[in-house]
């Protein structure tokens, strides 16, 4: 295949910038087990170290900002659970984990328990795109599922009322952790959905254990969202925090104030693009500092004080010259030997040149007079040659008045048959030769001057 139709190559900045972007665009919200191994902490206070399995392990950057939320300094050996952004460290292209938060590894059966129900569930198709709710654009009225004395509820209030003071909300009070807490919250789902006196209903509370926020893994939450009629929002946990109430929700809120402000009529959208694009440029910015820290420590292990490098280069210089001396020493003794035995060779190999050269002299009188005869039968012949071609040649011919006509692939033309009209010819003469081309009608052409 033409090489016109091969995809232009990819530089190897080009190929890790895009297995970047598509790492970090499609793996977030991830927390991923096993054991600290290779741990080390550099002069800047970040950490770098592995994360193995009995199978497989991962390169991963805990950065000072990060470290300094730890309960405990990192050890090795240590069994922990980390999240944050997984992504490609470009400048060597090695996957890695950028860290963000670091827990301890116990929690086992909660996560058994979370993947069968999920899997169940996914199943059924309770969590299909296509059963999902728009969010109305201009809702009047907002229910709250929640506890009344939930942070998260203030927040929720206020960040409505900030966004839209003419908004009215109801609440529906239930307990948001405890033993029997998910019954409470499915009831008040249903609650909602029964009166159909709200537009829209934000299931929410605040930050916490896994344990904390484990009523919202519950069949009966996930059940009772999947039921309602109306569009519901889940605002569960912080935004690393991801329950089943999020997966069967119309629309997963990565905090309780963030699932007020999508279900609140935006009149501050220039204000919010604005702070989006402030946060991109301190993540880049943020990510930046990262790399380039990441590089700098990486440098820094590799840099060696001079003074090895020339104690190094001092004894391999050592080395090289007794090498040297001795290697000399070696070739100057089998040169005198060698040189003793050719001279004892010459004095016993002194050959007799005057027979040989009066044999030499015979060989070249006789290879003169064999020269001189062969010269003389070659001339003949050639002069033989040159007659006879002569008497053959096509110039002869050409001379008498024909002439020789070839088509354009220089094939000589023997027939008027083989002619077509308005084909290009070259015909030659004994004196020159020109180019012509048969008339169209297949006549001969009538001379002006005949």
């Amino acid at each position: 295949m033409s090489d016109l139709f091969t995809p232009a190559a990819l530089s190897v900045s080009e190929l890790n910038a895009l297995v970047r972007s598509l790492l970090e665009q499609n793996l977030f919200g991830l927390w991923v087990a096993g054991e600290v191994s290779n741990l080390t902490r550099a002069a800047s206070g970040h950490y770098y170290f592995s994360l193995k399995d009995s199978r497989a392990q991962v390169r991963c950057a805990l950065f000072k900002g990060a470290a300094t939320r730890l309960a405990a300094p990192l050890k090795e050996g240590d069994h922990i659970e980390v999240s944050g952004k997984i992504s490609l460290y470009e400048a060597r292209g090695e996957f890695q984990i950028t860290v963000n938060e670091v827990r301890l590894k116990g929690l086992g059966r909660l996560y058994e328990a979370y993947e069968r129900l999920k899997a169940k569930l996914q199943a059924e198709g309770v969590f299909d795109a296509e059963r999902k709710q728009p969010l109305p654009p201009q809702p009047q009225r907002i229910g709250i599922v929640t506890s009344l004395a939930a942070a998260a509820l203030r927040d929720v209030v206020s960040t409505l009322k900030r966004r839209h003071s003419g908004l009215a909300v109801v609440v529906y009070p239930t307990p948001v952790q405890g033993t029997g807490s998910e019954q409470q919250i499915a009831a008040a789902i249903n609650t909602a959905g029964e009166r159909q006196e709200v537009d829209v209903l934000i299931v929410c509370r605040g930050g916490g254990s896994i344990e904390d926020l484990w009523a919202f893994n519950e069949e009966a939450v996930v059940r009772a969202i999947a039921a309602c009629p109306l569009p519901v929002v889940s605002g569960v946990g912080h935004e690393t925090d991801f329950t089943l109430a999020d997966f069967v929700a119309d629309v997963r809120a990565p905090t309780p104030t963030a699932a007020a402000e999508l279900v609140s009529p935006d009149r501050a959208q220039l204000r919010l693009a604005l702070q989006r694009t402030q946060q991109q440029w301190h993540n880049r910015l943020l990510q930046h500092y990262y790399d380039a820290s990441q590089k700098l420590d990486w440098l820094l292990r590799q840099l060696r004080h001079p003074q090895h490098s020339i104690s190094a280069q001092r004894q391999q210089l050592r080395q090289l010259s007794t090498q040297l001396s001795l290697a000399m020493q070696r070739q100057q003794q089998q040169g005198q030997q060698r040189l003793a035995q050719a001279v004892q060779q010459c004095q016993h190999l002194r050959p007799n040149t005057a027979q040989a050269a009066r044999q030499l002299e015979q060989q070249r009188q006789a290879l003169q007079q064999h020269w001189q005869h062969g010269l003389q039968q070659r001339h003949t012949r050639l002069q033989y040659q040159i007659h006879l071609l002569e008497a053959v040649s096509p110039q002869h011919i050409l001379a008498r008045g024909f002439s020789v006509v070839t088509n354009s692939r220089g094939q000589v033309v023997r027939q008027a048959a083989d002619l077509k009209p308005g084909q290009a010819l070259h015909i030659r003469f004994a004196e020159g030769s020109t180019a012509v081309r048969v008339d169209q009608t297949g006549q001969a052409q009538t001379d002006l001057f005949d």
